[in-house]
């Protein structure tokens, strides 16, 4: 089994792969698109300026984050946003925000 990188937080772990998935800008995009409603494979690709294929491994990243949940609608492939991982991303990051909080409230 591979050594897998991934940040603690009490009672959970983030795996190292949801922070790759929301380090590119393209995957935040898609998951903004996809903050309304599902969306084909094909509409998420005529919303961006690159290959078909391109969003398509874009995609791949954001499920194995479970970021999208993909369904079958006869030939087409919808995907669907899945904010769970971003939940804890967002306790995680709680932290940060009440420490600028201080820091920034102290140098008032």
């Amino acid at each position: 089994m591979r050594n897998r990188s991934v940040t603690y937080l009490p009672g959970k772990y983030l795996p190292e792969v949801t922070f790759h998935a929301l380090a590119d800008p393209t995957r935040l995009a898609v998951l903004d698109l996809l903050r309304g409603e599902p969306r084909s494979v094909g509409q998420i690709a005529a919303a961006f300026p690159i290959s078909r294929p391109a969003i398509s491994k874009h995609l791949r990243q954001l499920h194995k984050a479970r970021l999208v949940v993909p369904s079958r609608r006869g030939r087409q492939r919808f995907y669907r946003l899945n904010a769970e991982p971003l939940a804890a991303v967002d306790l995680w990051l709680e932290r940060y925000r009440m420490f600028w909080a201080q820091n920034l409230s102290n140098l008032k």
